[in-house]
C-alpha cells in the first residue's frame, strides 16, 4: 500500500504506538496516508479502534517478519 508518510514505532509497546501516532497525525493534511510500522502485536486492535474513535480511516494492515504495518488515512 502506498503512504505519504511512515512512522516507526518497533520498539514500542502499548499505548507509545497510538500516542505517536496522534501526534503525527497533527501534522498531516487531510487524504493523506499515514504508515505505521511497529511489532506490538497489541497494535492490530488498538489502531482500528483508534482511528474510528478520532474519525480518520482505518486502511488496513499488513504483516511480515515480526512487523506490522498498518495504515490510517487522515480525515
Amino acid at each position: 500500500m502506498k503512504a505519504d508518510h511512515t512512522l516507526d514505532c518497533v520498539g514500542l509497546y502499548c499505548p507509545m504506538p497510538i500516542v505517536k501516532t496522534s501526534q503525527k497525525m497533527k501534522e498531516l493534511k487531510s487524504g493523506e496516508v499515514l504508515e505505521v510500522v511497529a511489532d506490538d502485536k497489541g497494535i492490530k486492535q488498538d489502531m482500528p479502534a483508534w482511528a474510528q474513535t478520532t474519525g480518520n480511516e482505518f486502511l488496513g494492515m499488513e504483516e511480515s517478519g515480526g512487523e506490522i504495518k498498518v495504515y490510517v488515512k487522515k480525515k
